[in-house]
């Protein structure tokens, strides 16, 4: 029989709900103040607490505090007064499962404590698998997956990194493209040497220009003194360069020369400086199309795909889910300072049959918001909140539901998502998106993104 423990210094409340839950086959315990409910709980070890927040003795957050040092497993659910909100934010905030608003409905309460009992006796079940799983999901790599496509991938990585080898690295928008070039990069020869990522889109190109090979006093109006760029500030290590795709023609011949010649010049300057960097470029686009629409040179791209490696996007290593879920889980619940590490079989199913058309990213983006919603340790279906989808028909029923959108859309959404899951802490934010912080404050004024406000449907 499971046991509810009611802490409320109201008699009549307290004579009422143990009436009730009795009758609901409850076994029952109630205090007329938080001391003497939090004292219950150390003896009776109940499933559930039910407690006012104004109380004498202690408060409700006294005995929600209490309560998960006792036992973090507990769920507690607060009964707390129509205008008190804040109250209610703030106990959320501290673990508490859910509330319940004054005067009391039977209905909603007998629905909360239902949902309350089944979490519970769910989080039970899932523990000890947990326990056997943990050492198994302990992933210190950030480059997560078993399937033949992984593997695949990693016998690139070793093969190339060994060499100064120019390498292009194709995938969708969220497959990891720079996870790989930094898993050459400090996997091989160039470990010692310093990693230079560059976002080719973020800039325009004559900023682009000065960014990848520095200028020197006078050059353009507003530089003041010389300035390296990033193909000199990489040294003898790699210069990662993202989205090349978008490089405008211009700069195309200017890259060409640099992959042939191994020097470069300044923006302004004359003095030929030696290229010792390792070249890693990366697209979400198909190069080799790009070639044939004459977007993109042709002599550029045989000099990037010396080395080749294409990421899988995530719907073809469905199987790698549980990994990235657990790899996913640990790395947000230490950034959101949570617990939750149990993933009940019917959420692996609906991540696994998902179309993920932002990949990766998209899986994290959508881990983050559950971990928020998330009131407890479990990983609950209902606060995994996937994107609008509509069924392909025809020839293409086999493939998983998709949404048809933007990847500029597809990147406001995940960085506004992240930036409102964090409160705004750009610093923590740019970490997790994997981009500069400049890069972040741009994006966002690109976007014209603002805290937590809700995007138009």
């Amino acid at each position: 029989m499971e046991k509810i423990l009611i802490i409320d210094d109201d008699q009549s409340i307290r004579n009422t709900l143990t009436g009730y839950l009795k009758k609901q086959d409850y076994e029952v315990f109630s205090a007329a103040d938080g001391l003497e409910g939090i004292e219950l709980a150390k003896t009776e070890l109940p499933d559930l607490v039910i407690t006012d927040i104004r109380m004498p003795g202690a408060d409700g957050f006294e005995v929600l505090k209490c309560i998960k040092e006792i036992d973090p497993h507990i769920h507690v659910i607060i009964i707390t007064a129509f205008d008190d909100m804040h109250s209610t934010v703030k106990a959320m905030q501290q673990g508490a499962y859910d509330y319940i608003e004054k005067p009391l409905e039977i209905d909603k309460l007998k629905i909360t404590i239902q949902r309350a009992l089944e979490n519970k006796k769910l989080s039970d079940e899932l523990n000890s698998f947990v326990g056997e799983k943990t050492e198994e999901y302990e992933l210190k790599n950030t480059l997560i997956g078993k399937t033949p496509q992984m593997k695949q991938v990693y016998k690139k990585i070793g093969q190339v990194s060994t060499s100064r080898v120019t390498v292009l690295i194709q995938g969708e928008s969220g497959t990891g493209k720079e996870l790989v070039a930094r898993a050459i990069h400090y996997s091989g020869i160039t470990k010692n040497h310093p990693f230079v990522a560059v976002n080719c889109t973020a800039l325009t190109e004559s900023l682009l220009e000065s960014e990848l090979f520095g200028h020197v006093k006078g050059a353009f109006t507003g530089s003041i003194r010389d300035k390296k760029g990033k193909f000199e500030l990489a040294g003898e290590g790699t210069i990662f360069l993202d989205e090349i795709s978008e490089v405008s023609p211009n700069l195309q011949v200017k890259l060409l020369r640099i992959l042939q010649q191994k020097e470069f010049e300044k923006v302004g300057g004359e003095n030929l400086i030696p290229m010792k960097a390792r070249v890693i470029a990366a697209t979400n686009k198909r190069l080799s199309e790009l070639v044939k629409a004459g977007k993109f040179r042709e002599d550029l791209y045989y000099r990037l795909k010396v080395f080749s490696i294409d990421i899988p996007p995530l719907r073809e290593r469905i199987d790698d889910i549980p990994y990235l879920v657990s790899h996913f889980l640990n790395k947000i619940n230490l950034e959101l300072h949570k617990n939750v590490n149990k993933i009940p079989e019917d959420v692996t199913e609906l991540l696994k049959n998902h179309f993920w058309i932002g990949n990766v990213r998209e899986l994290e983006n959508t881990l983050m918001q559950a971990v928020v919603l998330s009131s407890d340790d479990v990983l609950l279906k209902e606060n995994i909140l996937l994107r609008k989808t509509e069924q392909p028909s025809g020839a293409d029923k086999h493939v998983s539901k998709v949404e048809y959108i933007s990847l500029e859309d597809l990147d406001k959404r995940h960085i506004k998502n992240i930036l409102d899951a964090l409160k705004w802490d750009k610093n923590k934010a740019h970490k997790i998106l994997g981009i500069s912080l400049p890069t972040l404050y741009s994006k966002i004024e690109h976007y014209k993104l603002s805290p937590f406000e809700k995007e138009a449907d």
